[in-house]
């Protein structure tokens, strides 16, 4: 049974928190609902989260946590209780959360030592639909994740979260590199990409449709942040992309029209990206090379639990 609904928010902590809050409130177009003491919380309008981006003051840059939905309370009860079975490492017990919209939650650590939040009862904040040639994000899309070891983490996802396997992206001279990994319909919520060390690859935000998503890239490009790839439309999720760097080198990506699947009838695909169309159907992207793969290779994230082999 799958008890995950939904991906809920990113948390990043950085050194230069100003900046970075200039970005996500700024030019990225996520509105700031909330600040505290070098914490502040940042929603997206068309979206019924709290906030989808949670951004942290510190000494080092990190990946703070992936946060979940689950569908109620009991949900999330069962979740722990599996978890515990499993021997996976518990942070916190399921209890009341105090962060924006409140909620009933836990925190645990995956395999490879990330912080993990599943959330219920979370207070539905305020939205609205978002206009014709308004280039916000509507939404967060889905986060991809650095894993040194693949195919561990997702075997460890299936098994302890109910991820499913949607496509493969691999190639004939270093095998498979990608896992779209979902817990809806959705193509993906979550994918994990093959690299040198345990690292977040990108943040998605998905725009309200094409013209959005273009206007919204030129604008981040007008403001003179590095663009790495893009615009594209990708074959696995069939979604556009363009990629982008915070000011503290994380990617982040706006796109539209991630596929739905149906279930039921879904068989996973075994993609070559060395393949041109694979990466950018439409080949209007530049040219996909080790470079470009690896600024998502993004920094070491030396934050993290060291977790024990399982």
């Amino acid at each position: 049974m799958r008890l995950l609904t939904h991906l809920r928010h990113v948390d990043l902590a950085v050194p230069d928190y100003d900046k970075q809050l200039d970005f996500y409130a700024g030019v990225w177009g996520l509105t700031k609902v909330a600040e505290d003491s070098g914490i502040s919380f940042l929603a997206a309008e068309g979206s019924p989260e709290q906030y989808v981006v949670r951004l942290r003051k510190a000494e080092e840059k990190r990946l703070d946590l992936v946060s979940y939905g689950a569908a109620s309370a009991a949900d999330v009860d069962t979740l722990a209780e599996r978890l515990i079975a499993g021997g996976v490492r518990l942070i916190t017990q399921p209890g009341k959360l105090d962060t924006p919209g409140g909620g009933y939650g836990f925190r645990f650590f995956d395999i490879d030592g990330r912080t993990i939040e599943v959330s219920a009862d979370v207070g539905v904040r305020q939205h609205r639909r978002i206009a014709e040639k308004e280039s916000i994000p509507v939404k967060l899309s889905h986060v991809v994740l650095n894993s040194p070891d693949l195919n561990r983490t997702r075997e460890w996802y299936e098994t302890h979260l109910g991820f499913r396997l949607s496509d493969t992206l691999s190639s004939p001279h270093m095998g498979e590199v990608m896992h779209f990994m979902r817990i809806s319909n959705q193509h993906h919520s979550m994918a994990l990409a093959k690299g040198p060390h345990t690292s977040l690859h990108h943040i998605s935000f998905e725009m309200r449709g094409i013209d959005e998503y273009m206007r919204g890239s030129g604008r981040v490009i007008r403001a003179g942040f590095k663009k790495i790839w893009g615009p594209g439309r990708h074959m696995a999720g069939d979604n556009t992309f363009t990629y982008f760097l915070d000011p503290h080198g994380n990617t982040v990506e706006y796109t539209t029209e991630l596929e739905c699947l149906d279930e039921d009838t879904w068989h996973p695909h075994v993609y070559d990206f060395s393949q041109p169309e694979v990466t950018d159907q439409w080949g209007t992207a530049n040219p996909m090379n080790e470079f470009v793969a690896k600024e998502s290779f993004n920094d070491p994230d030396r934050g993290v639990f060291v977790a024990p082999p399982v």
